[in-house]
């Protein structure tokens, strides 16, 4: 099944605000969520998002499988088994990959010196472990970045003609380690093209503040059970003195 709409969905809004991928992506990945049609060209600019290709090739290749079928995409964003097998091993090849991307080999040194005991292959450990902006040089490393950049979700509350209101977790910062917080209430805006039929109590995923899909009970429970484990993997790597957070290129 092919993994590009899915992609797409989450990779549309980094390309809008001109963080990943080549400039103007946006209108290919755009067809491909609203248009479900051929895909070819949708998949050809998402191979050069910088970060994204190198992570769904090495889980493809893991496991057999093209970086973009439906079970790799959803590994990365949202997560299922595919994640459960990777080791210290795997991840520094990956962390290889993304210096060819624009990680500084430098900075690529230091996250294979503090590999935590399970790396995962997952968006959400990404932007805590190797850091928001460290591969294109685009975003800073901070705590309000690595929130606004996880794969979110939250209960749909309220919906407008143009927006949806969440109760969604946040991030916290607690004794030097990362974890989810307290429910925030999140107003974002909001495409039926892109998820058609939302209605209050469904829950809606989301990656700088752009709704992504409608996740179903299952997928829900996937997204929060990697999240939780991505942060503390993340945490595990790279505690915070003080409460102050510390990550690779950040403050």
């Amino acid at each position: 099944m092919d993994g590009v709409p899915l992609c797409a969905r989450f990779s549309i809004a980094t390309n809008r605000l001109q963080y990943c991928g080549p400039d103007g992506a946006d209108s290919l990945l755009y067809r491909a969520i609203t248009e479900r049609g051929d895909t070819a060209e949708a998949r050809e600019a998402l191979r050069r998002f910088e970060a994204l290709a190198p992570y769904l090739e090495l889980i493809g290749e893991n496991h057999g499988l093209d970086p973009f079928d439906l079970r790799v995409v959803e590994a990365y964003w949202i997560g299922n088994e595919l994640l459960d097998s990777f080791d210290r091993s795997d991840f520094a090849r990956l962390l290889d990959r993304l210096v060819h991307r624009g990680l500084p080999r430098s900075l690529a040194r230091r996250l294979t010196e503090h590999l935590p005991t399970h790396p995962i292959p997952h968006h959400a450990f990404h932007v805590g472990f190797v850091g928001v902006g460290n591969v294109t040089g685009h975003v800073a490393t901070t705590l309000a970045n690595i929130e606004a950049c996880r794969p979110s979700w939250g209960e749909v509350r309220g919906l407008g003609d143009r927006s949806l209101t969440l109760s969604a977790p946040s991030l916290a910062w607690e004794a030097g380690r990362m974890r989810l917080g307290p429910a925030r209430t999140v107003v974002l805006p909001y495409d039926a093209k892109v998820i058609p039929r939302v209605t209050r109590g469904d829950t809606v995923a989301f990656h700088w503040s752009t709704p992504a899909l409608r996740l179903d009970p299952d997928e829900g429970a996937q997204l929060r059970r990697y999240t939780e484990l991505s942060l503390a993997a993340a945490s595990e790597a790279f505690p915070g003195p003080g409460g102050t957070l510390r990550v690779p290129g950040g403050t």
